[in-house]
């Protein structure tokens, strides 16, 4: 079994995904949690197994809580996995983590993602692959928008074997969280120079344009419920982009 790597996840109120996610961590000999306060029974179910080591911090951010689950929890394993609670590892990757990250020496490891939607998985998604295994010494976090990255200098490992994502918090929830997240992209964008993804929100037409794409790469009609679904939560998401983003004064309105 791979010794040398940690996973860590970072909770808040992930009863729904949690249990599933530490499941497929059985194989590491040590799992951190880093919690925000749950008020639900995501510690009652981190405590049902014996390899998670539970952690809390006040969030303020994902860069500094992820870099308190590197440097403050005892982590001295050479590699460190960062997931999300609704990411599990199935068997594949931990084969090939083993036969081929592993002896290699390599800084990170670039991870796809098999979408899942309503317990099924989707034909593909807009989620790009991303550095989540990295050498503890060396990653950099930094925060972007309303989410994190690591960077490591050195040779990567572009993973065949996919991480799973499947989030199954409530629709009430999952809603909340994206009013959070499209704040904190519309306050990124207001101190950066424009990409031109960010000139195409701004222009009020990428729902329209996600939609689409999003539900091609679902799988279309073939995609069934779950395909539908997961396009409504990219729609949804660049509308409350679009509508934040509409709504802002022009220069001459603020005169």
């Amino acid at each position: 079994m791979p010794r040398s790597v940690t996973p860590f996840i970072l909770t808040y109120n992930e009863e729904p995904n949690l249990g599933r996610t530490l499941s497929s961590l059985r194989w590491a000999p040590r799992v951190v949690v880093v919690d925000s306060g749950s008020t639900d029974a995501s510690r009652a179910i981190a405590a049902s197994f014996p390899n998670v080591a539970w952690f809390e911090r006040r969030f303020d951010d994902f860069e500094r809580q992820s870099r308190f689950a590197i440097e403050e929890t005892g982590i001295d394993a050479e590699y460190v996995l960062a997931l999300d609670a609704d990411m599990a590892v199935p068997a594949p990757f931990v084969a090939e983590l083993e036969a081929m990250f592993l002896p290699g020496d390599f800084a990170g490891g670039l991870l796809p993602f098999e979408y899942w939607v309503l317990g099924r998985p989707l034909l593909g998604s807009i989620l790009r692959p991303q550095l989540r295994l990295f050498r503890r010494a060396s990653v950099k976090v930094q925060q972007v928008g309303h989410g994190h990255k690591f960077t490591v200098d050195g040779p990567i490992h572009r993973f065949k074997a996919p991480i799973l994502h499947d989030d199954r918090k409530s629709l009430d929830r999952w809603t909340n969280s994206q009013l959070g997240y499209s704040k904190k992209e519309q306050d990124r964008m207001a101190h950066e120079a424009p990409s031109f993804k960010d000139r195409v929100r701004r222009s009020g037409v990428m729902p329209l344009i996600a939609g689409g794409i999003t539900y091609l790469r679902a799988g279309g009609p073939f995609g069934g419920r779950a395909a539908l679904h997961y396009t409504y939560e990219r729609v949804v998401f660049e509308s409350l982009m679009a509508m934040r983003l509409l709504g802002e004064e022009t220069p001459d309105e603020r005169k």
